[in-house]
């Protein structure tokens, strides 16, 4: 089988951009089974309630959920089984001293495959205020406002 070339998004956290500042993001490798591959190439793959934590110089994903392979039988592992990432070792030193000033924390962005690769993208976070978080919302009204004006007056 030929390797595919292109990005094809698997999963995606929105709220993660809604609740944080995101100040760097990285491109990991995720250490998984066969079978859960081939459920991730099917889109069977939520990262909503998932984060992520640095352990003993090793950067791991907790409750990243990939539904079983059907077709998998015995060799199925468990959906919310705690996986780890493949980054560099500067990269995780890296984050693991920025992780431990006030108010920053590691998250998961989104999932996708990258010429045949699953990678998953993490940002270094900054935790919203809750009037940061309003701040954001009147400005999309303000944005959703003005292309209402524009559409009707292209019209």
């Amino acid at each position: 089988m030929a390797k595919e070339r292109g990005n094809k998004l698997i999963a995606n956290n929105k709220k993660a951009y809604f609740d944080y500042f995101i100040e760097e993001k990285y491109e990991a490798g995720i250490a998984l089974a066969g079978t859960e591959v081939k459920s991730v190439r099917q889109g069977h793959c939520s990262i909503k309630e998932s984060f992520i934590s640095i352990d003993k110089g090793e950067i791991y994903i907790y409750r990243m959920n990939i539904s079983p392979y059907e077709k998998g039988n015995i060799f199925n592992k468990d959906p919310l089984r705690t996986r780890k990432l493949l980054l560099h070792k500067y990269e995780i030193n890296k984050l693991m001293g920025a992780q431990q000033v006030k108010g920053y924390t590691i998250v998961p962005l989104k999932v996708y495959i990258r010429d045949g690769l699953v990678k998953m993208e993490i940002g270094l976070a900054k935790g919203k205020k809750l009037y940061d978080k309003r701040q954001d919302i009147a400005k999309k009204d303000v944005k959703r406002e003005n292309e209402r004006e524009f559409k009707i007056r292209n019209l």
